[in-house]
């Protein structure tokens, strides 16, 4: 897995970035779940990364405050029971969270009035239903 991993157009993070820590994973695996270190730990330094544009930085930091450690962000990958499916499993999630956070904003909603018809509409629905109302209560009221 020495390629380099393309986050976005604009994000494309060098093999040496990223850092891999293996350990024993619980779940499936039989007896080899004791003796073949399949859980991967996959780690990037966002705060101190070369490869993140500064004003692409400022917005992950932000978006990631609560998921990262010292400016790292680290995602855990451990389902399968080989070490290079789970390798691949935690760099798809590392960048589905970058891609997530380095996002653009979503545009300002511009706040436009109800049109004529769409009052008159409701107003007329309201009216309807308060006779709907009106004809259950008993003549007694």
């Amino acid at each position: 897995m020495s390629e380099p991993l393309r986050v976005t157009s604009r994000l494309v993070i060098a093999e040496a970035e990223l850092s891999e820590r293996f350990s024993r994973a619980s779940g499936p695996g039989g007896q080899g779940v004791n003796t073949t270190s399949s859980r991967v730990e996959l780690s990037f330094d966002v705060r101190r990364s070369p490869s993140v544009p500064e004003d692409l930085r400022a917005r992950l930091l932000a978006r990631l405050a609560g998921r990262l450690t010292g400016g790292v962000l680290t995602v855990v990958a451990g389902e399968h029971r080989e070490q290079r499916a789970n390798r691949r499993a935690a760099r798809e999630r590392l960048a589905a969270q970058l891609r997530q956070a380095a996002a653009p904003p979503p545009k300002k909603r511009r706040p436009t009035r109800p049109t004529r018809g769409s009052q008159e509409r409701r107003l007329a629905s309201k009216k309807h239903r308060a006779q709907v109302k009106r004809h259950r209560r008993s003549r007694d009221d």
